[in-house]
């Protein structure tokens, strides 16, 4: 009979009309499409059960709704919602005691450490440590390299390059390039190449401290090649965005000692880096000179310091648009990359140089012949912006240039 609203009869639900059923007055009738059955609903009071005091328990309450008023159901309400406010703080608070067990707080740590005779170093006291570590005369060749290599980490970061100024210790890295194991070499310029990078108050204090003339003594003597890849690789960081530097280097024939650099045949590896350096080089004053043009400011001191760098001129003397030329007959991709970008970067300063260096014309065109077959194939497989069309498409400007 009550199809719809068997749990609550008569509480304004559509009941199925049997046949010859009266329909009581005031009472509305529909036909059900689905069924086909004729419906009515009954328009009585609702006598429905709930319990909103103890729906909490899972408990009915039977309200009457000519008693209660809707201020007290609204009351009701409030009191089921900090029921349940109260629940969910009481889940956050069981959370956060299992994260306090799964966490102690430091001084407790600490206190524990202590009993232990273990102690937390900071990265100052820690790089103090491997300072006196690598300083010390009882140390052995292995502690002294295992110091320098640990250092290398705390250095990276900007603000631990600088406090190692504070306490001398990077002086006394920068002397453990006279040292006369190839190791300490190696490891003293690492841990200089980490701390100079991008950190202009220490390459002004490596300057000061001699740095520049041992790291182009150690490249231009016999040295074994991996020292020469971390010397090397610390004197570009000293140079870059530095034009003190890079104009120091130039007074101490710093061009003479790279050319004969790569120019040795057991350190041909280091040619592709050497001519990256002097292309960020040339390329780095080129955009400082560009911006002051921009902002039609011509009086900063590093601009003045960039205009005192007479790079170019010293590359054309020393022979450099011959070597990068030649460079080019590397077989790396990326190392004919690089030698086209600088040979770009010199055009102005090499271009008659280059107009008459007959091996520079017949390795770009047989560069231009090997890259449009590769660049062909990049369009074969859907690649419209290979890596080979832009070797192909450098080729072809300096081609053009040089005619």
């Amino acid at each position: 009979m009550f199809s719809e609203c068997s749990a609550y009869p008569y509480a304004h639900c559509w009941i199925i009309q049997k046949k010859g059923q009266a329909v009581p007055a005031g009472s509305h009738v529909r036909l059900n499409l689905q069924t086909g059955a004729r419906e009515v609903k009954l328009q009585q009071e609702d006598k429905f059960q709930t319990n909103l005091k103890g729906l909490k328990k899972g408990k009915r309450l039977d309200i009457n709704t000519n008693t209660y008023t809707s201020q007290d159901l609204k009351n009701a309400l409030a009191k089921f919602k900090e029921g349940a406010e109260t629940e969910n703080s009481k889940d956050e608070q069981a959370r956060q005691a299992t994260v306090k067990q799964l966490f102690r707080p430091i001084e407790e740590l600490k206190k524990e450490f202590d009993e232990l005779n273990v102690v937390l170093e900071t990265d100052m006291q820690i790089m103090v440590r491997l300072i006196n570590k690598f300083n010390s005369s009882n140390s052995s060749l292995e502690e002294k390299v295992a110091a320098l290599f640990d250092l290398e980490y705390y250095v990276h970061q900007m603000d631990n390059a600088q406090d190692l100024l504070s306490f001398g210790g990077l002086q006394v890295v920068i002397n453990g390039l006279n040292s006369t194991e190839p190791l300490v070499k190696e490891y003293a310029a690492f841990v200089l190449g980490a701390a100079f990078s991008s950190n202009p108050k220490v390459q002004v204090e490596a300057i000061e401290g001699g740095a520049l003339q041992k790291l182009l003594v150690i490249l231009a003597t016999e040295q074994p090649l991996s020292t020469k890849k971390k010397v090397l690789f610390a004197l570009c960081s000293l140079l870059r965005h530095f034009p003190y530097a890079q104009q120091q280097f130039l007074k101490l024939g710093g061009l003479q000692v790279l050319r004969s650099l790569v120019q040795e045949k057991s350190a041909k590896v280091l040619a592709v880096r050497v001519v990256t350096l002097l292309y960020d080089l040339v390329t780095e004053k080129m955009f400082a000179e560009e911006e002051a043009e921009l902002t039609q400011d011509s009086s900063p001191e590093k601009l003045q310091q960039y205009r005192q760098v007479h790079l170019l001129p010293g590359l054309r003397e020393q022979g450099w648009c011959e070597i990068t030329a030649h460079l080019l007959a590397l077989p790396e991709h990326d190392a004919r990359e690089k030698v086209l970008k600088t040979l770009g970067a010199l055009l102005a300063t090499c271009r008659d140089r280059y107009r008459q260096d007959l091996q520079l014309s017949r390795t770009l065109g047989s560069l231009q012949a090997e890259y449009q077959a590769l660049a062909s194939l990049e369009l074969q497989e859907g690649d419209d912006e290979g890596y080979f069309r832009e070797l192909l498409a450098s080729i072809n400007s300096l081609l053009k240039e040089l005619r």
